[in-house]
């Protein structure tokens, strides 16, 4: 293809421009009263981790929560039955940086998580995770670095949850969790009531 790149990250930069308050206040450093919520409704998410051969991103399931928060910079991912490739636990073992997608049946909201993770096989933890008289293999332990909300446009345009149940109704808005992260700066009320006329206007 004859196509024109970038040529580094100045030139990217340039063609998008500053982010919004909204994009830069949403992270956090550890899993804050709200983003505990969402992150414990949390029934399937995506784990991306790196390792020599390459990058591998693998979903995860459960029947009640995917995550189990240990504390607020600590999250455990039990390993259920899968097929065995173990590639998202070899990469770990090598190269601690995970990165997690939840995502939520009915929401567009879509929370990110970035951290170190480590492995554990230690009985005492396993015999936490029971599921109907199974134990998982092992369990993932992962330090949150980060953790944040992604604009709900993608799940938006790609109509993920049409014909689906309703979206979540008890757990904080996005307009609730911004309003907490930038200690009300950003009106949450207002931010809710206005979202879906702005997303519409430049969907795309």
């Amino acid at each position: 293809m004859g196509w024109d790149y970038l040529p580094d990250t100045e030139a990217l930069e340039a063609l998008y421009g500053t982010p919004s308050l909204a994009a830069t206040i949403k992270v956090a450093d550890h899993l804050t009263p709200e983003y505990r919520a969402w992150v414990e409704a949390a029934r399937f998410c995506a784990l991306a981790t790196s390792g020599p051969e390459g990058l591998d991103c693998s979903p995860r399931g459960d029947d009640g929560p995917v995550l189990t928060v240990l504390d607020p910079r600590h999250i455990a991912l039990p390993d259920r039955r899968g097929n065995n490739r173990i590639d998202s636990l070899r990469n770990i073992q090598r190269d601690g940086r995970v990165a997690l997608m939840c995502l939520y049946p009915g929401s567009g909201t879509v929370i990110r998580i970035n951290g170190q993770a480590r492995i554990t096989a230690d009985a005492d933890a396993l015999a936490r995770f029971e599921m109907r008289g199974a134990l998982p293999r092992s369990l993932v332990v992962i330090a949150v670095e980060e953790v944040y909300f992604q604009c709900a446009r993608a799940v938006m345009r790609a109509g993920l949850w049409s014909g689906a149940e309703a979206p979540l109704t008890d757990l904080p808005s996005v307009g609730q969790l911004l309003d907490s992260m930038s200690k009300g700066e950003i009106v949450g009320a207002d931010y809710d009531a206005a979202w879906p006329a702005r997303a519409e206007k430049n969907m795309w």
